[in-house]
């Protein structure tokens, strides 16, 4: 492998290549360290059909030579022209530098997949780049999220305020778009870890929480939402629970009874025991206990067009479930005096 010097003037930066952000910090950093004591690492060009060098990988070591007014550099000279082969070397190389951000692998991997110059497949990426498919495909649900969201990106695992790590935005990957990011980037405001955005993530993928509902908790903060999971997965317990006695029909039970059709066309002395049962238990039992009165004379006024919403919507179940056990009733009366004319004859 020869290395020869080559004037900067003839060489090239690759536009199209991977790795496009340089952070000026550390690039300061490395003309100081090239200044002091020169480079310690050639770079790496291919010749182009104007006899000019174009980069392969090294752009941050040329900008920074340039910079010092480096009039050559030492280079390595490629012979490969295969496109797919060039742009492999350089995802490769940057693999191993520090500062390729996960969004530039995200990108180049998805333009490995996608774009029709090389339409490869996740598997021979896996096997080329000596990383798991897993890997490669975290990376490209990246690609999900908002440009404000991607700004925010950086490498390691360190929680940092107003930074994500790829841990913190993964739980949130399958979530709809205006979930997504917005709670992608409270997670980023209130430096969340990966176990709470773990639970927020579950709170908005759980299907009998409304749409309507979400879209509300996203203006709460990270303890807020927190809270309110750890509210939800307390009454989801407690609901589990078996009932030590019968209890009143909760709202949902009555949507469910409400929307279930008759099973049978003429009820049996089974079904109407059972309904007689559920009857009592309705009657037995008030679904609006003393303190539940007490917390609705301070509902907040920007609630109250919500739970008045709700509370038609209760009635006009209730008003259906109503209409149901006069049915009940009909139809035991028939029943009832059906089996009487049998006892007569």
């Amino acid at each position: 492998m020869d290395i020869i010097e080559i004037l900067t003037d003839l060489i090239d930066e690759d536009t199209d290549q991977p790795r496009y952000q340089f952070d000026e910090e550390a690039l300061q950093e490395l003309m100081k360290s090239i200044e002091e004591i020169g480079l310690l690492s050639p770079i790496k060009v291919r010749t182009t059909s104007d006899g000019r060098y174009k980069i392969i990988y090294g752009n941050r070591r040329y900008k920074a030579s340039k910079m010092l007014g480096r009039k050559t550099i030492p280079c390595i000279v490629s012979t490969v022209t295969d496109e797919m082969e060039i742009y492999l070397e350089q995802i490769a190389e940057n693999l191993t530098r520090e500062g390729f951000s996960p969004i530039e692998e995200a990108e180049a991997f998805n333009k490995l997949l996608n774009d029709p110059k090389f339409r490869s497949s996740t598997k021979y990426l896996s096997g080329k780049l000596s990383k798991p498919e897993s890997y490669i495909k975290n990376k490209c649900e990246l690609l999900k999220f908002s440009k404000a969201v991607k700004k925010l990106i950086i490498s390691g695992t360190e929680i940092k305020k107003d930074r994500l790590t790829e841990d913190q935005l993964l739980p949130l990957k399958d979530l709809p778009l205006e979930h997504r990011d917005p709670l992608a980037l409270i997670a980023a405001r209130d430096e969340l870890p990966v176990s709470d955005v773990k639970k927020i993530a579950k709170l908005f993928k759980d299907k009998t929480i409304s749409d309507s509902t979400k879209d509300k908790l996203l203006f709460k903060t990270g303890s807020g939402l927190l809270e309110t999971w750890s509210t939800h997965e307390q009454n989801k317990t407690e609901r589990a629970k078996p009932a030590a006695e019968p209890k009143a029909p909760t709202v949902k039970a009555v949507k469910q009874q409400s929307a279930e059709p008759s099973q049978q066309t003429r009820p049996t002395i089974a079904s109407i025991e059972v309904n007689r049962e559920k009857l009592q238990a309705a009657l037995n039992h008030s679904p609006l206990a003393p303190e539940l009165l007490q917390t609705l004379q301070h509902i907040m006024p920007n609630e109250q067009s919500a739970f008045l919403n709700d509370v038609d919507t209760l009635i006009d179940s209730l008003e259906k479930h109503l209409t149901e056990w006069k049915k009940v009733r009909e139809l035991a009366s028939a029943a009832s005096a059906a089996v009487a004319v049998a006892a007569a004859e």
